[in-house]
C-alpha cells in the first residue's frame, strides 16, 4: 500500500522535526516546508493526502494559503495549527473549509488523532459497521422467529430500515448480501404474518388492532389539534420510512422531533383505497356504502380521489370536530407548489390545515416509463438520494421553512410505501380483471395461490365488491402480477421498477411524525 503523502506548512520546521520523525515511523510520507507561496507551487505540481498548516507565517498568512489551495485542489483535506483561538479566525477558518483544527502547542498524538480521524475514518466506520451487524444479525433472526405481533414487527422494520441505511457505510459486499437476505426473510414472514391477521383487523371491531390508514386521523393526529395553535397535517404521497430517515435532518434544521412512529396502511396499499380511508376515517367497503356516486372502483371510469376534501369534512362532523376551522390543498404541479410558498401564512389562523403533496408517487411511476430515471434511482440507496434531493430543493420545504419558527404542529405522514419487484407471477383472469401490477381484482382468477394473498370475499378485506364473484388478490415481497399475453415483454419491463399495492414491508409500514415549530421554545 502507498504510503499517505502529508504536507507540513510552518515557518518554525527545525522545531517539528521530532513531530515529523514521529508520523513517518508510523508510515506517513511527510514533506515539509517554510512558507504558504511554496506550499502552493508544491500542491500544483504534486498530489497530496493532507495538508498541516500553520495559521501564522511571514509573507502570506495561513488563510490565505488555504484559500489557493482550496482554489487549486478543494478536496484536499486542510489541518489548520494556530496559537490563536479568537472566535473571528475560527469561524473564517471553517467558512473555509478546514476539515480539523489544532491548538499549538501540539503534541504528536494529537496530529497522528488527527490524521487517522481524516484519512482513516471511511475504512474504519465501515468495519465498525460491518463487525455491529453481525453482532445484531443473531438478534434480528431471533426477533424474527418469535412469533412477532404487530408492534413487534414495527420495531423489526424500523430497525431493518436502520441496518440498512448504515450498510451504506460498509464496503463489504458479502456483508451487504447477508442483509439482503435477512431482508427477504423478514418480508417472507411479514407475509404470512398479514396473511394470517389482517382480515381479523378490518372485520372484527373488538380485535386488537394496529393503527391503520382509517384510524390514523382519529389516533394520530385529532388529539393534537388544541385552539390557538394551528396543526399542519403534510401527506406526501408514497413516502416509505426509509425515505422519511432520509428527509430527517432537513426537517430537524427548522422543527424539533416530538414523536417519531409507523403505522399500518390498509389492503390495497395505492392511492385511492389508502388515501381516500385516511380521510374518510372509514374502510373502503363503508366509503363505498356512505358514498356510493364518490366512490370509483378501480375499473370505473373517473378520478378515483376526488372526494379527499369532502371524505374528511365528513370525518370532522362524525368525530363532533365540524366547528375546526380547516384548509385542504392538494399539490399536483409546480404552479400549485409556488401558490402554497406565497400563501402559507395565511393557513395560521385555521385549527388544522391539509396539504396533500404528490411528488414522490409521480417520481416512482416516472422512474417507470423513463430511462434515465431508472439509472438515477437504480435502487433504494438512489431512489432515497433523488428524494432527498428532490424535498431539500423543494417549495414543500420552503413553505414550511417559512412557518417553521411559529409555535404550531406538524405532522408529516403517508398513505402507502413501495417495493422493488423482481419476482414476476402469471395471473389469468377475465376482461374486467383490473391491470395494477401488486393486486388485482376480478372473476375467475387463476393465479399461484403460494405467491399471492387472496379474498375471494372483499368484504374479508375491508373492500367493496366491485362485481358479482369479484375476488382480489395481493402480491407478496417483491412479486409483481403479468398477464400470459405478452408475458415475456411486461417481465422484463416491470422487472426493477417500484411497485406499490401488495403485502411487505415497504409498503405496509409507513410513518407518521409529529415535530413542533421553534415558536415553541
Amino acid at each position: 500500500m502507498n504510503a499517505v503523502k502529508i504536507l507540513w506548512v510552518d515557518d518554525e520546521m527545525e522545531s517539528l522535526k521530532s513531530q515529523i520523525l514521529f508520523l513517518q515511523n508510523k508510515g506517513y510520507d511527510v514533506k515539509s516546508l517554510s512558507n504558504g507561496q511554496d506550499a502552493i507551487e508544491f500542491v500544483k505540481q504534486n498530489s497530496i493526502d493532507v495538508v498541516l498548516l500553520d495559521e501564522s507565517m511571514p509573507g502570506i498568512s495561513g488563510l490565505e494559503t488555504l484559500q489557493k489551495i482550496k482554489g487549486i485542489n478543494s478536496q484536499i483535506p486542510i489541518v489548520l495549527i494556530t496559537k490563536n483561538e479568537t472566535e473571528n479566525l475560527m469561524d473564517e477558518a471553517i467558512g473555509s473549509q478546514i476539515t480539523d483544527y489544532l491548538i499549538k502547542p501540539v503534541n504528536p498524538n494529537q496530529v497522528w488523532l488527527s490524521l487517522k480521524k481524516i484519512i482513516d475514518n471511511k475504512r474504519l466506520v465501515a468495519e465498525k459497521t460491518t463487525s455491529s451487524y453481525q453482532q445484531h444479525f443473531r438478534d434480528l433472526f431471533m426477533a424474527l422467529n418469535d412469533n412477532p405481533d404487530y408492534l413487534q414487527w414495527m420495531e423489526i422494520y424500523k430497525r431493518l430500515v436502520y441496518w440498512e441505511l448504515e450498510m451504506k457505510k460498509s464496503d463489504s459486499p458479502e456483508m451487504q448480501e447477508v442483509f439482503q437476505s435477512q431482508k427477504n426473510e423478514a418480508n417472507t414472514e411479514f407475509f404470512k404474518f398479514i396473511s394470517k391477521n389482517y382480515s381479523t383487523w378490518v372485520t372484527n371491531a373488538s380485535a386488537e388492532a394496529p393503527i391503520m390508514s382509517h384510524t390514523l386521523m382519529k389516533y394520530k393526529v385529532f388529539p393534537h389539534v388544541v385552539p390557538g395553535v394551528p396543526t399542519f397535517f403534510v401527506l406526501i404521497d408514497n413516502l416509505r420510512y426509509d425515505q422519511w430517515k432520509t428527509i430527517q435532518p432537513l426537517f430537524a434544521e427548522n422543527f424539533r422531533l416530538q414523536e417519531e412512529e409507523t403505522f399500518y396502511s390498509i389492503l390495497p396499499t395505492a392511492t385511492q383505497y389508502s388515501r381516500n380511508a385516511i380521510f374518510a376515517g372509514l374502510l373502503p367497503i363503508d366509503i363505498e356504502k356512505q358514498f356510493p356516486a364518490e366512490w370509483k372502483n378501480d375499473d370505473e371510469e373517473g378520478g378515483k380521489n376526488l372526494y379527499e376534501e369532502l371524505f374528511f369534512k365528513t370525518q370532522l362532523k362524525r368525530l363532533r370536530k365540524d366547528d375546526w376551522k380547516y384548509s385542504y390543498t392538494k399539490i399536483t404541479n409546480h404552479q400549485d407548489a409556488q401558490k402554497l410558498v406565497d400563501n402559507i401564512h395565511n393557513f395560521l389562523t385555521n385549527d388544522i390545515n391539509i396539504i396533500v403533496y404528490n411528488f414522490v408517487d409521480m417520481l416512482s411511476h416516472a422512474r417507470t416509463e423513463m430511462e434515465v430515471l431508472k439509472e438515477l434511482a437504480a435502487d433504494e440507496t438512489s431512489y432515497r438520494s433523488l428524494t432527498a434531493s428532490w424535498f431539500e430543493h423543494s417549495p414543500l420545504h420552503q413553505a414550511l421553512k417559512k412557518i417553521s419558527g411559529k409555535k404550531m404542529n406538524l405532522i408529516i405522514a403517508t398513505d402507502h410505501g413501495s417495493v422493488r419487484v423482481n419476482s414476476p407471477q402469471k395471473v389469468v383472469g377475465d376482461k374486467q380483471t383490473t391491470a395494477n401490477l401488486r393486486y388485482k381484482h376480478g372473476r375467475n382468477l387463476n393465479y399461484e395461490p403460494k405467491e399471492v394473498l387472496a379474498f375471494r370475499d372483499p368484504k374479508l378485506a375491508g373492500l367493496p365488491t366491485p362485481n358479482v364473484n369479484s375476488s382480489f388478490i395481493f402480491a407478496r415481497q417483491d412479486g409483481y402480477l403479468c398477464y400470459p399475453n405478452n408475458y415475456n415483454h411486461f417481465a422484463n419491463y416491470y422487472k426493477n421498477t417500484f411497485q406499490h399495492g401488495g403485502v411487505s414491508l415497504e409498503e405496509m409500514i409507513i410513518p407518521v411524525v409529529r415535530m413542533t415549530g421553534k415558536g415553541d421554545e
